[in-house]
């Protein structure tokens, strides 16, 4: 058991360094949530499931390989095959989550129009086509579902948890149920739990952050810094 808790406590830590030192596991939700104005508690609960997602499915691979006896090197493998895929997901993602930034942006530009009236009054009427005729939409867009919290989830499953896999093959070669378990919940609630607390502090410096001109560019600056965060994690090894 001595042997189990000294196991845990590696776990925890290595939850921790392995969420603080990857960009990708917290700057998506920060920057997606800063654009689309969404409110904390949504902010924390996608991020929790994706979260959740992304240990539970290290975890299933994991216990499969208990199963069947795979040799930890193998699975290591198939992880980062995982980790491939989910950065190259992040990168498309941020790639054309940037292009529709801008053309977002372009369409919201504010520009001018004369008005005549017929007892000769002229007046100049500044809008964009982004927000024009919003009261005539108002009630069909608002049903419109977001489908950006379901890519980030897919993104999140697709990610690895590399150093879990190690971590688990001890307590199951003891054969210690118990050991697994605990290994597994505090790897997973640590990682979970410093997702949360870098999202919220970070949502909380940016709500004093004003763009000012540069607002309508929210979305393409999101899509850029989430396309550099998975360059990031492919190319540097984030």
């Amino acid at each position: 058991m001595q042997n189990i808790w000294l196991l845990v406590g590696t776990a925890a830590t290595l939850g921790f360094v392995h969420t603080l030192i990857g960009p990708d596991h917290y700057l998506p939700f920060i920057v997606i949530s800063r654009a689309r104005k969404w409110k904390l508690g949504k902010t924390l609960w996608v991020s929790f499931l994706c979260g959740l997602g992304h240990v539970l499915s290290s975890v299933v691979l994991g216990f499969l390989g208990i199963a069947l006896g795979i040799a930890v090197g193998h699975l290591e493998e198939v992880e980062s095959t995982r980790g491939t895929i989910a950065s190259w997901l992040l990168i498309g993602f941020g790639l054309a989550y940037m292009v529709w930034g801008l053309r977002k942006a372009y369409r919201s530009r504010p520009h001018e129009h004369v008005h005549y009236h017929p007892d000769g009054e002229v007046h100049v009427h500044t809008h964009t086509h982004e927000n024009g005729h919003l009261h005539l939409h108002e009630e069909e867009a608002g049903s419109k579902k977001s489908i950006t919290p379901w890519v980030l989830f897919l993104i999140f499953v697709f990610g690895p948890c590399e150093p879990l896999i190690p971590l688990l093959m001890y307590p199951a070669a003891q054969h210690s149920t118990s050991g697994v378990i605990l290994v597994t919940v505090a790897f997973g609630l640590t990682t979970i739990l410093t997702m949360l607390a870098i999202i919220s502090l970070s949502a909380w410096g940016l709500s004093f952050v004003r763009l000012g001109v540069l607002e309508r560019y929210s979305h393409a600056l999101a899509g850029s810094l989430i396309l550099i965060s998975g360059l990031a994690v492919q190319f540097l090894g984030l």
